[in-house]
């Protein structure tokens, strides 16, 4: 069986703290097929603990719609993490 069937390659857009947290402004990453836009946010607060501040409190977008944290992902989706942003 082809390990990749398995997995799902997305790129995860980050802003804000969580563009601080990492440095860059985005990830490619792999995740298992049936993985959640919260699974997702769960894996870099598992990363990055300090991001824990932000979950109840992220939007999330796929390919430029807002979603839900229950949506499911599909492979080469471009997920989009926003915490609130203040200022101008």
């Amino acid at each position: 069986m082809d390990h990749h069937a398995l997995n799902i390659q997305i790129t995860i857009k980050l802003f804000a703290a969580y563009q601080d947290s990492y440095g860059v402004p985005e990830l490619q990453r792999e995740f298992p097929n049936q993985t959640t836009v919260k699974g997702v946010l769960d894996s870099l607060i598992h990363e990055h603990p300090e991001l824990e501040t932000w979950r109840d409190v992220t939007r999330f977008g796929v390919n430029f719609k807002f979603v839900e944290a229950d949506t499911l992902l599909k492979d080469g989706d471009e997920v989009v993490l926003i915490p609130p942003v203040s200022g101008g």
